[in-house]
């Protein structure tokens, strides 16, 4: 079958915890796009954030971002699709997760704020490579709504994080994981996989010849939905054993594994 369409997740597919692309993984995706094959990012970053990998690789599909509530024209930067989680439900998290609880950040008009400094923003910030802005969240979107929302904690943590988000938000809030350390909710129409059938349609390409490759969680709505999904090596075995193949890991350059075998002619 031939493929129209690779989607690649970003962190932990393309680049690893150094955020560097490899030279093998730059040589396969311009290979890719030479043969006329087309590519898009789906990632859970910001715009902003992703903005600098999609240049340097030279992909011209629309980015999707925020796990698939922003898609983004990538030449224009003008937002094709925005379905932010509305302000009572904001409110809602600010009421369940306090800042003093756990290290909350929101997330509007592509920047993310949280309460104060510490350890969990450090790390955040070292893998966006943004820096958020500080200062009283609750005032700020006393009244606003929010992309999405994001509680970096202790990956032993997060999972009891996680369900506690379940319990009582339901079907309200889509709530996934994509480091170990994050657990992020954002409007229920959202995921990666929604926003990648809307990017396929408005490039006339049918799901069956999508590629879609991930590592985490947040990837299985691409993984599920394309024509073939993939999953890294690194990947958590519950994605692993739900993708149509399983290739290296990030820092193998599993994503050229998977162009080798399934897309470069």
């Amino acid at each position: 079958m031939r493929v129209d369409l690779v989607a690649f997740d970003l962190d932990g597919t393309l680049v690893g915890r150094d955020t560097q692309l490899s030279p093998r993984v730059r040589a396969c995706v311009a290979a890719m796009l030479a043969q006329g094959t087309a590519s898009c990012i789906v990632t859970g970053r910001m715009f902003r954030a992703a903005a600098p990998f999609v240049r340097e690789l030279g992909l011209r599909a629309p980015t999707i971002c925020y796990q698939g509530a922003w898609v983004v024209d990538t030449e224009s930067e003008r937002r094709l699709l925005d379905r932010p989680i509305e302000p009572g439900l904001v409110r809602e998290i600010l009421d369940e997760f306090t800042p003093d609880d756990l290290h909350l950040q929101l997330y509007a008009e592509d920047r993310y704020y949280c309460e104060r400094s510490n350890r969990y923003a450090d790390l955040y910030a070292s893998l966006a490579g943004i820096a958020p802005i500080v200062g009283p969240i609750r005032e700020r979107f006393s009244n606003r709504s929010a992309t999405k929302a994001v509680i970096v904690t202790d990956p032993e943590i997060a999972a009891e994080v996680e369900l506690r988000a379940r319990r009582r938000f339901g079907e309200r809030l889509y709530i996934t994981r994509s480091y170990p350390e994050f657990v992020e909710m954002l409007d229920p129409a959202v995921d990666k996989g929604s926003a990648l059938q809307y990017v396929a349609q408005r490039l006339g390409i049918p799901m069956e010849r999508v590629l879609a490759i991930g590592d985490s969680w947040n990837d299985l709505p691409i993984i599920e939905r394309a024509g073939i999904g993939v999953a890294m090596g690194n990947a958590p075995v519950e994605v692993r054993e739900r993708a149509d193949a399983v290739v290296g890991t990030v820092d193998e350059d599993g994503v050229c594994d998977a162009l080798e075998r399934f897309v470069l002619r």
